[in-house]
């Protein structure tokens, strides 16, 4: 990897970490820094959109009998 543009003394910074956290950093300020109010924000955004998230069922622990959380059944294939 290149050293060129490197600060030597500070550590390398993703951009795109940066950028991620910098978003993460706004919209905690616009929400107070309260968690539970962020998430409710984007729930609403996530309902606003329409779509729904993929929820699957839990692998089967090898060798458990166990029905999973939910009482959902698996399948042996």
């Amino acid at each position: 990897m290149s050293e060129r543009g490197r600060d030597k003394d500070r550590p390398w910074q993703d951009p795109i970490v940066a950028e991620v956290r910098a978003a993460r950093q706004k919209l905690l300020a616009q929400m107070g820094f309260d968690l539970h109010a962020l998430c409710e924000l984007l729930r609403s955004h996530q309902a606003a959109a329409g779509r729904h998230p993929v929820r699957r069922l839990p692998r089967p622990v090898e060798g458990s009998r166990t029905t999973p959380v939910g009482g959902a059944k698996h399948e042996s294939l």
